[in-house]
């Protein structure tokens, strides 16, 4: 199972002074040296975090992977399509959200979607869609000819109990394992840490995870590299990953 950091918080607070540091790019190149197998970004309409320039020179240095967040709109489609991403996840954005909160309803919104991926796919970019762990939003994921999902953890992360912690688990492999077999990669994120991975890691027909806040947050107390080695220990020890030369 590979692990790809999202830095857009890195991001976050260089916004907050309207400065230029830290650099969420320089944050990523570090990170991809301590093993991390991609990068995530999410470039919103409004720019809250991550910026266009953040996006070109990611595309540029990276040696690994970038996987582009983004709504499914004209503006960011189009830079998508310029700057040629390894990977477009397709999100749904609010305004006045302080993080994504639930997958895109691609069975409501077919054509959008099916017009997006169409648009991308001519640009040769391939997509995946960020939806929750349903089994007709898959198929319907399926049908409009995405690459990958991204399954929404977020029930899971923030689950109050066991039980519903082991029920959304339940539901996750079941969509995870359908998905396989309709012929889709399967990604996982969004509220992923240091303590529940270890439970999520048994799913086994998940291709990669996108982790970002968990992992940001407890580089500010250990260090990036600690706090990404911690990461790829706990994937490896829990998943079975295969054994990485630290």
């Amino acid at each position: 199972m590979k692990f790809s950091l999202n830095v857009d918080h890195v991001a976050t607070v260089r916004n907050a002074r309207g400065e230029n540091q830290p650099d969420p790019v320089t944050f990523a190149l570090m990170a991809e040296k301590f093993g991390v197998d991609g990068i995530v970004v999410h470039l919103r309409e409004d720019r809250r975090h991550i910026n266009e320039r953040d996006v070109r020179l990611l595309r540029e240095l990276l040696k690994t992977k970038l996987d582009l967040e983004m709504a499914a709109v004209d503006e960011i489609i189009e830079i998508a399509r310029d700057v040629q991403p390894d990977l477009a996840t397709l999100v749904p954005e609010k305004r006045q959200e302080l993080t994504t909160e639930s997958g895109i309803n691609v069975i409501d919104n077919v054509e959008h979607y099916r017009d997006a991926i169409k648009t991308l796919h001519e640009a040769d970019v391939p997509v995946s869609l960020f939806i929750e762990p349903d089994l007709a939003q898959i198929d319907a994921a399926a049908e409009i000819n995405t690459d990958f999902i991204e399954i929404h953890t977020g029930i899971f992360a923030n689950a109050e109990s066991e039980d519903e912690m082991f029920e959304e688990l339940d539901r996750i492999r079941v969509a995870a394992r359908h998905a396989k077999k309709l012929g889709l990669g399967v990604n996982a994120g969004h509220g992923l840490n240091y303590v529940n991975i270890k439970e999520f890691l048994s799913i086994q027909e998940i291709d990669e995870l996108s982790i970002g806040h968990a992992v940001i947050s407890h580089a500010l107390f250990v260090g990036l590299e600690r706090a990404v080695k911690e990461m790829l220990l706990l994937i490896e020890k829990y998943h079975g990953a295969a054994k990485r030369d630290f």
